[in-house]
């Protein structure tokens, strides 16, 4: 990611508001940039990663996994730096062709229909409620197996429980815990993971 002087003037101001805390230096660093993106500083105790969480993202990323998100916003806001990096394929769940049902959401079809074709890939959830409680389900009965699940989805009792059941499952994932979360959020986790990945591997080292 481009940066300005200002981006990085008002990173040392989140530092300085945050002070101490009990991250590993690149968990911070995605807390730090949702920080930022959002402006609330709540975030500093509301995201959670799973074991492993970041290492398999990463070596993910670097294998150009495939991405799956839940809708445009999303993949809006992660697709300028996935190309510049890793070039990951990146597919959206609203625009995935499904049949008309009645059941579903277009969101949770089009989760449901690229995760069986993509049953290994990334899945980033930042909007849709009913797209991660089918994600959720499908993992629960070992459907799928992703390798990194970004969930961050604002709800209630539902998104709770799909969240319970994404770490009961023991699925490497990033989750917002509360009510609070939306696409800007996934977004910013997966922009800072990427960058992160990107030094670790570095472009000529990318597998």
């Amino acid at each position: 990611m481009e940066w300005h002087p200002t981006d990085a003037q008002s990173l040392a101001l989140i530092d300085r508001e945050v002070g101490d805390h009990m991250l590993s230096p690149a968990e911070y660093e995605i807390v730090r940039r949702v920080i930022y993106a959002t402006a609330d500083f709540d975030y500093k105790s509301l995201i959670h990663f799973s074991d492993l969480a970041l290492q398999s993202g990463a070596a993910a990323l670097a294998a150009r996994t495939t991405i799956i998100v839940d809708v445009p916003m999303v993949q809006v806001g992660i697709n300028t730096n996935i190309q510049n990096t890793f070039a990951n394929p990146i597919y959206c769940s609203m625009e995935a062709i499904t049949r008309p049902q009645k059941e579903k959401t277009r969101a949770a079809w089009g989760i449901e229909t690229l995760a069986r074709r993509y049953p290994e890939g990334i899945f980033v959830v930042g909007q849709s409620q009913t797209a991660l409680i089918t994600l959720a389900a499908l993992i629960q009965k070992e459907e799928i197996k992703p390798t990194l699940v970004i969930a961050t989805p604002s709800g209630f009792l539902d998104i709770e429980a799909a969240k319970a059941r994404l770490s009961n499952a023991l699925v490497p994932n990033i989750c917002t815990q509360g009510r609070k979360g939306n696409a800007v959020v996934a977004a910013a986790i997966v922009n800072s993971l990427v960058d992160l990945a990107w030094q670790a591997y570095g472009g000529d080292n990318a597998v």
